[in-house]
This record gives structure tokens, C-alpha cells and sequence, in this order.
């Protein structure tokens, strides 16, 4: 039962972190801002960070089953 946890939460960590990945690297490429009123050097940065986290995390849980 434990790993049908580990299954739903790392598809869920995965997809949110590519997703987001995907989103920030769209948003970068069309000069567009990442996060309103916010530098777009930091708001690039700690959305690629927590991407790249939520993504590892995802992993993580599915090499825990």
C-alpha cells in the first residue's frame, strides 16, 4: 500500500516540477516576466530552483518503491 503513495506523490512532484520547468523556460525565451513586480533575474532563478527540486523530489520518491 505504501508504494501506491510514493507512486501518486512522485508522478505529482514530477509533473509539477517539469511543468514548471517547462512554464519558467517558455516565459524566459519570449522575454516575458516570470513573476509580476518581481526582479526577473530572481523570480528566473527561484522558479528553475524549485523546478529542478520538485523534479528531484518526484525521483526520489519513485526510487523509494
Amino acid at each position: 500500500m505504501e508504494s501506491v503513495t510514493a507512486v501518486f506523490a512522485g508522478t505529482a512532484f514530477g509533473l509539477f516540477g517539469a511543468a514548471l520547468l517547462v512554464w519558467t523556460g517558455a516565459r524566459t525565451v519570449q522575454r516575458a516576466p516570470v513573476a509580476l513586480g518581481v526582479s526577473p533575474v530572481a523570480s528566473t532563478a527561484l522558479a528553475t530552483l524549485f523546478g529542478v527540486l520538485f523534479l528531484v523530489l518526484g525521483v526520489w520518491c519513485f526510487f523509494r518503491i
